[in-house]
């Protein structure tokens, strides 16, 4: 079922959904399970997963280091699939521009189609670790909205380069990012929100928001882009706090800022397990007070973790 068919059929409940990421290749999937089976008592309608682009490597040869391509985390839509037959739960693989020629795209997309999935998130993605700014993969796409519009056409029964008449049209339910504070290389929020647009009007049917810890940000950021016509169900995404180097780490790396209350909270812990509750406690309220509000989904970016996820869904579902 698509994202958006599970916020109708809801009928103005909200609902629970969360983010997970591949196990580095050469793991189990058994940790990934581990982690989901305690979330599943939730009843989420969807479960989105991650996929991750190419990056270097170096490995040492006759003395020297050789430089290698690769993809730690490969298997997003083998893990979809996976979970879909495990649990019986809708998964949203994650599609990037970076790092996937669009041919790539396309026999990914068809991959999902044979295999029942029904839901894609469309993403720019990040540059690579050796880039200041993204570069797009030659014979990729440059933007995210660009690819919302091959998602698009192949719903449509257009192909990149084959005239094939489809029997059986794919029908993708395509959600993209938003974000509260703007994109970190957009010039301002008024400019960012015009690049959403873009995507929603290229076929875009859903929003999931960057992570925010103040829930103003999120009501701001949906009110103006209502002005702007923006008129599909923007999903907040929530992650917890879990060590106090987040601090330091989640400003920079995602260009957003904490609530000063949030920082004195965290400041004043003694060790990460004492941390880890105030950053429970605060997603609690925060959650409450956007459930309160009517979103359609809370959707929390558990990366791997499930605990503190848990105690939070517990207090609201």
């Amino acid at each position: 079922m698509k994202v958006t068919d599970h916020i109708e059929k809801a009928k103005g409940e909200t609902l629970f959904s969360f983010e997970i990421v591949p196990p580095v290749k050469g793991k189990n999937i058994q940790s990934l399970y581990d982690n989901i089976d305690p979330l599943m008592e939730f009843n989420p309608p969807f479960i989105d997963v991650t996929t991750s682009r190419e990056e270097y490597i170096y490995k040492e040869k006759d003395g020297l280091l050789d430089k290698k391509m690769t993809r730690l985390r490969p298997g997003t839509v083998g893990i979809c699939a996976s979970l879909q037959h495990k649990y019986g739960v809708d998964t949203v693989p994650h599609v990037l521009c970076g790092g996937f020629t669009k041919e790539e795209t396309e026999y990914m997309l068809v991959d999902c189609q044979y295999l029942g999935i029904e839901n894609i998130m469309a993403l720019r993605g990040d540059a690579m670790k050796e880039e200041k700014y993204f570069t797009p993969t030659k014979g990729g796409h440059t933007y995210a909205s660009e690819l919302v519009a091959q998602v698009q056409n192949l719903n449509e029964g257009k192909y990149l380069h084959d005239d094939i008449e489809m029997d059986n049209l794919p029908d993708f339910c395509i959600g993209v990012a938003g974000y509260p504070e703007k994109h970190m290389e957009a010039p301002s929020l008024q400019s960012d929100l015009k690049r959403l647009k873009e995507k929603v009007d290229a076929g875009a049917d859903y929003v999931v928001t960057q992570m925010f810890f103040d829930n103003q940000k999120y009501f701001e950021f949906v009110e103006i882009a209502k002005a702007m016509g923006i008129n599909i169900p923007i999903i907040p995404g929530i992650k917890p706090i879990a060590v106090k180097r987040h601090l330091n780490i989640l400003p920079p790396v995602f260009k957003i800022d904490l609530p000063q209350d949030l920082i004195d909270a965290v400041d004043a812990c003694i060790d990460n397990k004492a941390v880890r509750q105030v950053g429970i406690e605060w997603a609690i309220q925060q959650s409450k007070e956007l459930k309160e509000a009517g979103v359609p989904v809370l959707h929390y970016y558990s990366m791997g973790k499930s605990d503190n996820v848990k105690a939070i869904a517990r207090e609201l579902f």
